[in-house]
Order: C-alpha cells, then structure tokens, then sequence
C-alpha cells in the first residue's frame, strides 16, 4: 500500500515484476492537497499464473494524472485493476492506461467509476492491446461516472486493437446523472432528497471499495467518500 504525502508536487514511480504463480494486491490512495499537483507512473510485468490486482483511489490534487501499463507476459494470468476519483471544486484527475495481452489464456478486467461535482475534469484513457499470439483472451473494461454539476466534465475514451481471432473482449464507459426515479423512491421511504443523493453516490462508489482485499485501508476510504458528500450526517452514529 502506498499513501501519497501532501506536497505541493509529487513524481511517483511504481515498478512491479511478478514471477510465476504469484499473488500481489497493490492498493494506492492520492490524498495530495489540492494545491498540489501529482504525476505517477506505474509499470507491471506479469509473468505465468501470475494474479495481479490494483486499486486507485484519486482524491486530491488541483492536477492529478496516473498513467498505467501492464505487460502479460504468460499463460493463464489473471490481472484485475480498479480505479474511483471523486474530483471536486476545480480540480482535473487524470487516468490513462494500457494492458498489453501477448500470450493465450490470460483474464484482464477493469473497472474505473468517477463522481465529479462542481467545476471538477476529468479524464478516463484505456486501451487493451491483444497480440496476435494471445489467444482466448478474456478482457473487460468499463469507465462510469456520475456528474453532480452542470459544470463538471468527464472526457472517456475506453479503446481495443486486437490481433487475435479467437478472443472475448468487451469495453465501455457510461456518464450520467442520479437517477431520479431512484432518488424519488427514497424520498417516498421518508429519505430527504439530499440524504438520498448521498446514499446514491456512496453506494456507487463502494462497489470499488469493497473490492479492496485489504482490510485495513476500507475505514479510511469510506470516510473520504462520506467527507465529499452532500449530506454526511446520515452516516454518523
């Protein structure tokens, strides 16, 4: 696990090689000021049977990027990376990242949600890379985000170039608002519309959350989630 300090510029670099038939859970939480700006990169090798899974969790920052590639270098690898920003105010977080298929059997997936209010940006790049030697390819990935403002603003661009013929893959991103029927439905169980809103947009962030097999980081993040929510009353004890 890797927690940024606040700094007013923070250059992170992350390298992981992983061997054969090894487990590695990577969890990176941004917290910067948002004065601050943060720049990271992350590079992963997999190697035979090896399962990979990273969380990114982007909270601070007036200008935040991540870039990540991941290289599948065996059979038979299975590599997870989930993704939550929740810019506010005027800040821009940015994702870009690219899994590079190049041997058969192997699972990809991916899962990036945004929530953005105010005059928040954002950015959401994602690219699987299929070699013409991957064969039985499993990848998936998916970007969803919710705008809470007028003014907030998500640019996606979800991508695939695939190589191989005998694959399954599949992409797609999805920028919407609050669901007012939902909203409504809990208005009419005695919920005020702003207690509703919030519950919304917390149950649609902890689907990432929970995700995270490390326990010990799941307080932290939920109260940074609730801290951005338009009525964090209702989750007080």
């Amino acid at each position: 696990m890797h927690i940024s300090q606040k700094v007013k510029l923070n250059l992170s670099v992350s390298e992981f090689v992983c061997g054969e038939n090894t487990i590695v859970e990577h969890c990176k939480i941004q917290l910067e000021s948002e004065s601050a700006y943060h720049i990271s990169n992350t590079k992963v090798t997999l190697e035979t049977s090896a399962n990979f899974k990273t969380h990114s969790l982007a909270f601070g920052g007036a200008l935040a990027r991540c870039d990540h590639h991941t290289m599948l270098n065996g059979e038979g690898i299975d590599c997870t990376l989930n993704g939550l920003y929740l810019p506010h105010n005027h800040q821009q977080i940015d994702h870009r990242l690219t899994v590079e298929h190049t041997k058969p059997h192997c699972t990809s997936h991916q899962l990036y949600k945004g929530v953005l209010s105010d005059h928040a940006r954002a950015v959401f790049r994602g690219k699987f890379y299929v070699h013409q030697d991957a064969q039985k390819t499993d990848a998936y990935q998916s970007n969803k985000n919710i705008l809470l403002s007028r003014d907030a603003e998500i640019n996606t661009r979800p991508q695939l170039e695939i190589y191989a013929d005998d694959v399954k893959c599949s992409h797609g991103a999805t920028i919407g608002r609050l669901d007012p029927e939902q909203i409504f439905y809990l208005q009419s169980r005695c919920v005020d519309k702003e207690s509703a809103r919030s519950l919304l947009i917390y149950a649609f962030a902890n689907e990432i959350v929970e995700q995270i097999g490390i326990d010990v980081v799941h307080e932290n993040i939920k109260k940074e989630i609730i801290s951005r929510l338009p009525n964090r009353s209702i989750f007080e004890e």
